[in-house]
């Protein structure tokens, strides 16, 4: 198996200096002023000695304390594709990506935290998986293991039983807001990681404790915001999907489906057959909807309108999934009941979900 390794050398050293990161290089002085030790490369030897058999890798990496010094000290299979300066800084991070993608690898796995990972997803973004190897202070994304041990044990299972993979959020926090006391965080993008929940952390969102009606009222006004003309928007029912109706200033029914174009109310309380007649009308559908309390269905429970015949007539991509970040972490899995199985087979696997104004995440679909 081909793994490429990029470790941050001075990842985490903010931490126990109590600087909430090293993002610049004026704070990575003043942590070490303070005494502060890399902790990178220690952490990196403790996923691979998790890893099993090295003799089963070959490595691809960049030169010294960026993954060459670690990788010589456990196995000569190493291949170094990227000579970093001194000091290291983002740039050799990327660049190190870059030479390690263009040498062709299964897998990435870097060391480091949130910075680290906003710098290989701008270059990888889903070209390859990703494991994240946490040293970070700032560990609010979904593309890391738990620990560097879970790493390694991912990595093998990953080699072994050649694990699938999904999209993991990559999230950052300001660091100079949150030296202040306010932690400020938003989703960045996505990276493929190895799909095994049990080994990766679930990514963290501050959103500052707002209420459902807050978080409802921000997904209406980014969805709104981007709402395109000559559109026909099937809505679905459920109080999710009514605040963005009300923020329209349309009068949706609660328990129905309702049909919009142009920000203007076409139908209300439609079926099936109604739906199906206005879909030719227009080059282009969504189907917005909002899953059903804790169990979770975006179709198949109370929007039955919403047909398999309505879903193949829009596009399996026209379905929008709306949902508070609360309902969706007690939802944890979304399902689908069309009454046609091949469509719902093809539903499954996962989803971005809106849950707050330019904020996504991805959800599984079963």
């Amino acid at each position: 198996m081909r793994v490429g390794l990029i470790i941050n050398p001075i990842a985490g050293m903010g931490g126990a200096a109590g600087l909430k990161g090293t993002d610049t290089a004026e704070i990575l002085e003043e942590a070490m002023r303070r005494g502060a030790r890399p902790i990178a490369q220690r952490r990196t030897e403790e996923a691979l000695r998790a890893a099993g058999d090295l003799e089963g890798y070959e490595f691809f990496t960049a030169g010294g304390t960026m993954g060459e010094d670690v990788l010589r000290r456990h196995t000569p299979r190493v291949t170094v594709v990227y000579t970093p300066g001194d000091p290291t800084g983002e740039k050799d991070t990327r660049e190190a990506c870059t030479a390690i993608l263009k040498a062709g690898v299964d897998v990435l796995m870097f060391t480091g935290g949130d910075g680290t990972a906003r710098d290989i997803m701008d270059v990888i973004g889903e070209a390859a998986p990703v494991i994240g190897i946490p040293s970070g202070v700032k560990m609010q994304s979904g593309v890391f293991a738990n620990t560097p041990q879970d790493a390694g044990a991912l990595l093998r299972r990953t080699r072994v039983e050649n694990l699938p993979a999904h999209p993991s959020e990559v999230m950052d926090v300001d660091e100079e807001e949150m030296r202040r006391g306010r932690l400020s965080g938003s989703l960045y993008g996505y990276m493929l990681t190895p799909s095994e929940p049990a080994l990766m952390q679930p990514y963290k969102l501050a959103l500052g404790g707002a209420t459902e009606d807050q978080h409802k009222e921000a997904m209406a006004k980014h969805f709104i915001d981007n709402m395109e003309n000559g559109v026909l928007y099937i809505l679905g029912p459920g109080t999710t999907i009514k605040a963005l109706a009300d923020r329209l200033g349309i009068s949706k029914t609660l328990l129905g489906v309702d049909l919009v174009a142009d920000r203007r109310l076409l139908a209300k309380d439609v079926d099936e057959d109604a739906i199906l007649r206005a879909l030719p009308q227009y080059s282009k559908a969504k189907i917005v909807v909002s899953p059903i309390g804790a169990q979770g269905f975006i179709f198949g429970r109370g929007n039955q309108q919403i047909s398999h015949r309505v879903i193949e007539m829009a596009g399996i991509r026209s379905i929008v999934v709306m949902a508070t970040p609360n309902k969706l972490r007690e939802t944890r899995v979304l399902r689908v009941d069309t009454g046609d199985p091949e469509l719902d087979e093809r539903l499954r696997g996962y989803i971005r979900v809106i849950i707050g104004y330019a904020l996504q995440q991805v959800a599984p679909v079963a």
